[in-house]
């Protein structure tokens, strides 16, 4: 919404500027910066990505983060780029998808759920248990911060339904095209590979291991 305001936005003056004032007290006082950026870095052309992968974002707000990851690379000092996609928890400060849809169903209220969108949803805690062997293992570079299952929104509303005993008559199947009109433009294939996360030993939930964890927190 402030892609007019340039860098006189919030998006670029907190994912640019204010990464550019971390990244220079980490320079100046030799610590290592972890940077949390986004899956949306990514075009969504490719079936998958890997850290590999060059970025090319295609809205403003991936446009500041992937700005934001190009001072971090630039640092003399140690770093790590840590991106996440489509977190979620039984409680977090954001309502996230998986409990606004889930509100929505316990309501017995509709949704429509976009069919042709792949994203790779993350179970917050796995996040956690991630950043702290990278710091233990005092580990550099880039990373995908994801969980270890490629799903549609739709399923998502499905897999939701299915935990929590839900009618599943409620979840109707629309396009991307139809979901997101005239609205800013996405990557809409977002699989992103975790592997060189999980060589370090850390295990990131598949979507349907994170919503058993999510259904016994609840419990």
């Amino acid at each position: 919404k402030d892609k007019h305001l340039g860098e006189a936005g919030e998006a670029w003056q907190i994912n640019v500027g204010g990464t550019k004032n971390v990244a220079k007290a980490c320079e100046q006082f030799g610590k290592k910066m972890i940077c949390i950026s986004t899956d949306f870095v990514f075009d969504g052309e490719k079936e998958q990505y890997t850290e590999e992968d060059v970025p090319n974002p295609i809205n403003w707000y991936a446009q500041t983060k992937y700005e934001g990851e190009k001072i971090v690379q630039s640092l003399t000092s140690p770093w790590v780029i840590s991106r996440l996609a489509y977190p979620y928890r039984s409680a977090f400060p954001k309502n996230d998808f998986v409990r606004a849809i889930k509100e929505k169903l316990g309501k017995g209220e509709q949704v429509s759920m976009v069919t042709d969108h792949i994203m790779t949803p993350t179970f917050v805690d796995d996040i956690v248990y991630a950043l702290a062997s990278l710091i233990e293992k005092n580990t550099e570079g880039i990373y995908h911060m994801v969980g270890s299952q490629f799903i549609s929104p739709f399923e998502v509303a499905i897999r939701i339904a299915d935990t929590f005993g839900y009618d599943k008559n409620l979840i109707h199947p629309t396009t991307r095209a139809v979901f997101f009109a005239n609205r800013a433009p996405r990557p809409f294939r977002l699989a992103l590979k975790n592997d060189k996360i999980t060589v370090l030993g850390v295990h990131m939930s598949s979507f349907d291991e994170g919503l058993q964890k999510l259904k016994k927190q609840l419990e």
